[in-house]
């Protein structure tokens, strides 16, 4: 009998965990039908009607109406079409073989990748003006630029409505309830999505938690940066003080909040592309995405941003912080305009001085300061390591390796890498160390970086950092001191690419260069979150903040976009995207090309176009225009059928007969591949969106390539006429290649104007 109830038992045993096992494959997924034309303003009873159709067709997989609205946590219902659910994968596999469904894809985690830097690019001098600054034309007027993060903080000073009128009759946002937040005439808009993290993570926010104020700071950030209020006396600690703006002061701004502390997710992004078509935004800055980035057709940044670029929205993407590391750009699609980040000519400067005298430069925002003329003992992290700790682990200041008894009352040298630069001044405050030096490594070379640390420390470069550890280790007491920080202008040279800034060449489609423009990403001041987690971390609370990354340079290109919508507001994105492309600098400060921080000279790989010039971007002469047609001609030449181009457009579309990658009117020119004997040829047609002149073409052709271009000359009589013209590249020789790539230009200039492309032709493609 016993033995009996023991099998019984063990039997109920092996359903319950068998059972749990069939839970634990349960995902959340995006189920796509393809898009709607509803119109700008459905009725309440067509929405519900199709989220109704959504309920039925799930329903009849998963047993019940009832089920399906279980499962069922987004109706995407109205400018695309499809919804996100709670699915095991038998079901999602079901659901896949529908005729009405195009795609289901997994609910992805994506990552969220001043008061000077608007100067630095040309927009104003010493808080004046100049006659060519764009600025001096408009600031950005009615113009609404949203941002896709982790929502914003409504209370600061550069979201303040003083001095706006109504709000633009053609908004059609909301301003969604929660957390006491509230809009005005500049925050016009505020929504938050955070079903498909609840439903990706595994667990429920907080209710306390469900707004769009944001507690983090990123978004904030952000947003200010691209559209901020003008906002007098901005400075972090004293640092940087200045007339803190956005490169559009005068637009109106709308917050869609799909981050959250363990990052963004496609449905809630897709979920936000969606409100925001709707809404009636002209300008998405979005800096996030993926480390990996998957197929066009398998990304819900992809199919959301060609919804919103079909809708008239100009989409910012950066192109992520993995650099230098060739290949490693994300946002690559041809639609959206892909930001990578440099330095600008303003720096925060700390000094190491070692015990033999020797003053080493390094670079710091730390409000903590150590007492003048005393210096300290110095140790390496790698001198510190507890004795469970693994020597790997040894120089990077890492949480639980170190011994608080070797580093209590020490400066303590880590290396960068592996943590966050502040996160390694955390574990150095927690057990007790008086100060913190950071050096690079050999990859990351000359690029140091102001953070707000915990305690007294500094960032030196690779050369600093040997010298200090050669020091360390060749010295029987070794000592230092870390100076107080101080604020330097007018550094040269200025911009240098950021080392972390994701490299290209596209690995999805090397025909296509990415990232495609610079724009300043290093130390930028802007507004922040005041119950940000910096709290935790004994940082103080300010509301400005400095932060470094593409997530920084993306919205400067944002907030130059929203000046050109409102000086051009007919130009197409395209337009915009080729006018800020072909109008960017290669050089520096100090007249030499642009270089990285490794002190190499920059490629097409580093900086796309070049740097952004905004008042060059402003009158363009030409563009490379494109429109909806173009780009669902370029997913067939990517091998796309109809089927899935319904992902894209909502109506059937036809792919040509024939069409060449080669001819997409993109404004750089990328060949992926070239043989010796054969030559490649290209076309592109030009847009003349200024006064009738005649343009001449300049060639700078890449080494080892011979190139022609036909006609060599065209002559525009009116604004708005087209012109096509044809290049031919032929290898001149045939030998060994000692390089992947080779790079040069193909300018179109009529004195005035400069038209520039840049030329990678690819010998090894990735």
């Amino acid at each position: 009998m016993a033995r009996s109830i023991s099998h019984v038992l063990f039997l109920l045993l092996i359903c319950i965990l068998l059972q749990d096992h069939i839970q634990a494959l349960k995902q959340s997924y995006i189920v796509y039908l393809g898009s709607h034309s509803l119109g700008p303003n459905p009725s309440s009873a067509v929405l519900e009607s199709v989220t109704n159709s959504h309920y039925d067709l799930l329903g009849s997989y998963v047993g019940s109406i009832e089920k399906a609205k279980e499962a069922i946590f987004y109706s995407y219902n109205r400018y695309i079409n499809g919804f996100a659910a709670v699915l095991d994968e038998d079901e999602a596999a079901n659901v896949a073989k529908n005729p009405n469904v195009i795609s289901v894809f997994l609910n992805k985690e994506r990552k969220l990748h001043t008061t000077h830097s608007w100067n630095f690019l040309g927009l104003e001098r010493k808080g004046v003006f100049p006659p060519h600054s764009l600025w001096s034309k408009t600031e950005g007027e009615d113009v609404i630029i949203a941002n896709i993060d982790t929502g914003v903080w409504p209370e600061s000073k550069s979201f303040s409505d003083e001095g706006f009128g109504p709000i633009p009759k053609r908004w059609r946002g909301i301003c969604q309830k929660g957390g006491h937040f509230k809009c005005n005439r500049k925050l016009i808009g505020a929504r938050f999505f955070y079903k498909g993290y609840e439903a990706s993570v595994g667990k429920k926010l907080n209710v306390s938690m469900l707004s769009a104020r944001d507690n983090e700071g990123h978004g904030s950030h952000t947003l200010s940066t691209a559209g901020g209020s003008v906002v007098p006396g901005a400075n972090i600690f004293g640092f940087g003080n200045g007339t803190a703006r956005g490169g559009s002061p005068k637009a109106r701004v709308a917050t869609y909040k799909a981050c959250w502390a363990e990052g963004c997710f496609d449905a809630d992004i897709f979920a936000a592309f969606e409100a925001a078509i709707s809404d009636g935004v002209d300008v998405i800055s979005m800096s996030l995405g993926s480390d990996n980035p998957p197929e066009f057709s398998e990304s819900a940044i992809s199919i959301g941003s060609f919804h919103a670029v079909a809708h008239g929205i100009t989409i910012m993407a950066s192109a992520g912080n993995s650099g230098p590391v060739p290949g490693s750009v994300s946002n690559n699609e041809p639609w959206t305009l892909t930001v990578g980040a440099s330095t600008m000519d303003r720096d925060f400067f700390s000094y190491v001085v070692l015990g033999n005298n020797k003053i080493l430069k390094g670079a710091s925002l730390s409000e903590f300061s150590l007492p003048s003329n005393k210096k300290y003992p110095l140790i390496s992290s790698a001198e510190a390591l507890t004795k469970s700790a693994s020597s790997s682990d040894g120089p990077f200041c890492l949480n639980n390796t170190l011994d608080a008894g070797k580093v209590k009352g020490k400066i303590l040298l880590c290396l960068r890498g592996i943590n966050g630069r502040v996160e390694k001044g955390m574990v150095a405050a927690s057990l007790g160390a008086v100060g913190m030096i950071v050096a690079n490594d050999q990859l990351t070379g000359n690029e140091i970086i102001s953070d707000s640390h915990v305690l007294p420390a500094t960032h030196v470069n690779y050369e600093s950092g040997r010298y200090i550890y050669s020091y360390i280790n060749t010295t029987k007491s070794p000592m230092a001191y870390i100076s107080r920080p101080k604020t330097e202008l007018g550094m040269k040279p200025a911009p240098v690419m950021a080392a972390f800034s994701s490299r290209g060449p596209n690995l999805l489609d090397q025909g296509i260069l990415k990232p495609d423009i610079t724009a300043p990403g290093v130390n930028i001041i802007a507004a922040y979150s005041e119950l940000s987690d910096s709290t935790a971390s004994k940082q103080p609370i300010t509301p400005y903040n400095m932060l470094s990354g593409t997530s920084m340079s993306c919205p400067h290109v944002a907030g130059v976009v929203g000046l050109l919508k409102a000086l051009h507001p007919n130009w197409s994105p395209a337009a915009i995207k080729s006018a800020i492309i072909t109008s960017a600098t290669t050089k520096d400060n100090s007249g030499r090309r642009i270089r990285t921080s490794a002190q190499n000279e920059s490629t097409p790989f580093d900086l796309g176009g070049g740097h952004i010039r905004p008042n060059h971007a402003a009158d363009p002469g030409l563009v490379y225009d494109l429109n909806t047609t173009d780009y669902l001609n370029y997913l067939c030449g990517r091998g796309y059928n109809s089927s899935q181009l319904k992902l894209f457009y909502s109506r059937p579309y036809t792919c040509p007969k024939s069409f060449s990658l080669a001819d997409f009117n993109y404004p750089t020119i990328t060949i992926p591949r070239i043989k010796y004997g054969h030559s490649v040829n290209v076309s592109r047609t030009v847009t003349n969106v200024g006064s009738p002149s005649l343009y001449r073409v300049h060639i700078e052709a890449p080494p080892k390539v011979a190139v022609w271009v036909e006609p060599t000359k065209l002559k525009f009589e009116k604004k708005g006429e087209k012109k096509e013209f044809r290049v031919s590249f032929t290898l001149k020789s045939k030998t060994d290649n000692t390089t992947d790539s080779v790079y040069g230009s193909l300018t179109w200039t009529d004195h005035k104007h400069r038209v520039r492309s840049p030329i990678v032709v690819n010998f090894n493609p990735l």
